[in-house]
């Protein structure tokens, strides 16, 4: 079977100019860092091809990876800073973990498939990354830390969001989760106001995988 050279740099310029600015992805950092980082070797090799496709991409385990501007969106809006201790709730193959590295300080990502988060380790120390974190685990399960948490992401859907995350979060961090039912979800924002105060922003609709063994209600609750 032949299989045809590709420009990598080229479908990742693409994929920024095309995709992910044209759906008011505007930051500039986070732009330089998508044009960057090599999401296809985020992927299985011989996937590839794909990986600047605007589409959900299989990776191992029956888990996917989310759509480039869906990514884009989700992390423009999280507003990370380097002074950042940012936790991920699915780590998958890594991508986002990576992306999040570049523009936090420190980021805790828990995996709940061991052969799953081995391979994102070794995808991220590819790239010389040494200020992550990977973990196996449940991350839905009550995790409480004396030193909290600046930003969390969930990478995927939730019909319910547990309560647990709010203990998680340091006053004004923020939450960026995909929450609703299949095919109707939103992707919010959360914003901790105060010890007892949420803000909640919609930022889009979208329908997503659901977040493995997460709780999957028929609503959304705090």
């Amino acid at each position: 079977m032949l299989i045809l050279s590709m420009d990598f740099n080229l479908a990742r310029f693409n994929m920024v100019q095309q995709q992910i600015r044209t759906w008011s992805v505007l930051d500039s950092h986070l732009l330089e860092l998508l044009g960057t980082i090599p999401r296809e070797q985020f992927v299985p090799s011989n996937l590839r091809t794909l990986a600047f496709s605007d589409t959900f991409i299989s990776i191992d385990y029956n888990q996917v990876m989310l759509p480039p501007k869906i990514v884009g969106r989700m992390l423009q809006a999280l507003k990370l800073s380097k002074n950042d201790r940012v936790l991920e709730i699915g780590t998958g193959s890594g991508y986002i973990t990576a992306l999040l590295a570049k523009l936090a300080k420190e980021v805790v990502s828990i995996e709940i498939i061991p052969e799953l988060a081995d391979i994102a380790r070794q995808n991220i120390e590819a790239l010389h990354i040494d200020n992550v974190t990977v973990e196996v685990g449940d991350g839905c399960m009550e995790r409480i830390e004396s030193t909290p948490y600046d930003a969390i992401i969930i990478t995927g859907s939730l019909s319910l969001l547990p309560k647990t995350f709010k203990n998680q979060l340091a006053v004004a961090g923020r939450l960026g989760a995909f929450v609703g039912t299949s095919p109707c979800m939103s992707a919010v924002l959360l914003t901790k106001t105060d010890t007892l105060n949420w803000q909640e922003e919609c930022l889009f609709e979208t329908d997503i995988p659901p977040l493995l063994h997460g709780p999957q209600l028929n609503h959304f609750q705090f």
